[in-house]
């Protein structure tokens, strides 16, 4: 139980149907979709889709997105909403032109919106309403708008910088960036989600919507063609999953990077985690070793989920064992090898239980602030940069080629114990997501918290050669870390974000919604 005393937020728990999201409205229009007779999957695209007027500098229909469903007594279903490099787009050429990465606000970093093509599809196999009552909520707040909340605010102008042409029309007001408590809206997306509600995913990928897509990416440089949106498809996969001694972490596979939060979590199990202070030095340096050398192997291996072929040597125990081995206690390794594809760093998170106890983990992104910087001129769609996930390095399985997945930084995901599924959960930041998961397993695991507690509780990342160390850890924390040889920064903001839902045997449900973000647990 928390301190009364001190600042923080109450858990909130409820029985009939529970939503967790990063801003009130969402969370509550996803509630109304509940009470109304909807499941979990329609309140979590009612939702999803409604931030990405909320917060549209973390999301939109630009972008794409990874889903978890469990149902009892069913298996774990994994949704990839990931879209795909246009079939024209080549390393070969981005390498030819000097480049040594693929540019982070450019066309070359956009790959075919995928989102929209998943929510239709999971709307229709999982959902109970229809898309024309679930999309609903989030086209009556395209036109009629929503106040910015004070943490999109802080957000906004230092991403804003970054949009170009029709975007700064879409996406500043008065050619300024909206300050908090001023109303954004988003008419062109309104229309386009009315059109999506009665004819599909059809009025998304052909017809006038994707010509208007289209048009802007050629006429910013892209390769994409009517063709490329056409051939959008998702896929539906067996999801992965580790063990952290009494608790299973259930992942999306690859192209995700949940991999790397389960062998993060295997190189943990080879130390005592819990004989550390958790909020010392110890925990956070051991934790940050883990880190490098678990995104190390990220870089390596993880890619398009067709070429990504050493997943199970990654998440052995083998593996595990030959990477704790390398850490030093009491002294900090260099960072790994610095890599060409980007993995930050915007991102929402919405997850849901309904009555039957149907879960949903749903991460939904534009990937960087405001993504590419590019949106279509008439409808105001901006694009998601996912394709600076790829590399330039020839024959690496993470090279750009048409048709192909980027790696993803974005990841939601289940804890279990067995088959049974306790904890839908997901922690927003970027390439903090792995390094976030088992910074929330642990935090519940070997030190007994709640979650709320566990995604209340200071944060700390290795990130590009600097240790991010939040100002909820002590001075004397960050001078230790510094003598270990840690190059310790406070950061500018907070470390991510994070939403949980613990589902009780009794029957109740406890919901935990991170104070870093504007949002909430809500349930009925």
């Amino acid at each position: 139980m928390r301190d009364f005393h001190q600042t923080g937020r109450s858990a909130v728990f409820a029985t009939d149907g529970m939503v967790a999201t990063s801003h009130p409205v969402a969370a509550q229009a996803a509630l109304d979709i509940l009470r109304r007779g909807g499941n979990a999957m329609d309140a979590a695209i009612c939702g999803a889709v409604i931030l990405g007027i909320a917060e549209p500098q973390m999301t939109g229909i630009g972008g794409d997105c990874f889903a978890l469903i469990s149902r009892p007594g069913a298996p774990v279903t994994a949704i990839n909403g990931s879209g795909q490099a246009p079939a024209a787009a080549s390393a070969a050429a981005l390498r030819a032109e000097g480049l040594p990465e693929v540019p982070l606000y450019s066309p070359h970093a956009v790959t075919v919106p995928g989102a929209v093509n998943a929510f239709c599809h999971m709307s229709e196999t999982e959902g109970k309403l229809g898309l024309d009552t679930v999309l609903s909520p989030a086209i009556h707040y395209a036109e009629a708008g929503i106040p910015v909340a004070p943490r999109v605010a802080f957000d906004w102008p230092g991403e804003s910088a970054k949009l170009t042409g029709a975007a700064r029309m879409h996406f500043l007001v008065n050619g300024k960036p909206p300050t908090t408590g001023m109303v954004f809206n988003a008419p062109g997306q309104a229309e386009v989600l009315r059109r999506i509600a009665k004819d599909g995913a059809k009025a998304f990928y052909q017809g006038e919507v994707a010509e208007d897509m289209v048009t802007a990416l050629q006429a910013a440089g892209g390769v994409h063609t009517l063709e490329d949106f056409a051939a959008v498809s998702h896929r539906s996969d067996a999801p992965i999953r580790g063990r952290y001694k009494s608790k299973d972490l259930i992942e999306h596979p690859p192209n995700g990077t949940g991999a790397t939060a389960i062998l993060m979590l295997n190189i943990l199990s080879r130390f005592d985690i819990a004989g550390m202070d958790p909020f010392g030095a110890q925990r956070a340096h051991i934790e940050a070793e883990a880190a490098k050398l678990a995104y190390d192997a990220r870089n390596r291996f993880l890619a398009d989920p067709d070429q990504t072929t050493r997943l199970d040597y990654m998440i052995s125990e083998e593996t595990a064992d030959k990477l704790a081995a390398l850490i030093d206690p009491k002294r900090a390794m260099a960072a790994a090898a610095p890599i060409t594809e980007a993995v930050h760093k915007d991102t929402i998170y919405i997850t849901v239980v309904d009555r039957d106890r149907m879960a949903v983990s749903l991460i939904y992104s534009i990937f960087h602030g405001f993504g590419s910087g590019i949106a279509s001129e008439k409808f105001g769609i901006l694009f998601q940069n996912r394709g600076a996930g790829f590399t330039l390095q020839e024959g690496h399985p993470n090279e750009l080629k048409g048709g192909n997945r980027p790696m993803h930084t974005i990841i939601p995901a289940l804890l279990a114990t067995g088959d049974k599924v306790e904890m839908p959960f997901g922690v927003m930041g970027g390439a903090y997501q792995p390094n976030g998961h088992a910074r929330v397993v642990t935090n519940m695991v070997d030190f007994g918290m709640d979650p709320q507690d566990a995604l209340d509780a200071p944060r700390c990342f290795s990130d590009a050669g600097e240790m991010k160390v939040e100002r909820g850890y002590s001075d004397a924390v960050r001078a230790e870390l510094a003598e270990m040889g840690h190059k310790v920064i406070i950061p500018d903001a907070p470390i991510g974000g994070a939403q949980a839902i613990r589902i009780h045997d009794s029957g109740v449900l406890e919901g935990a919604s991170d104070p870093r973000k504007d949002g909430c647990a809500i349930g009925f």
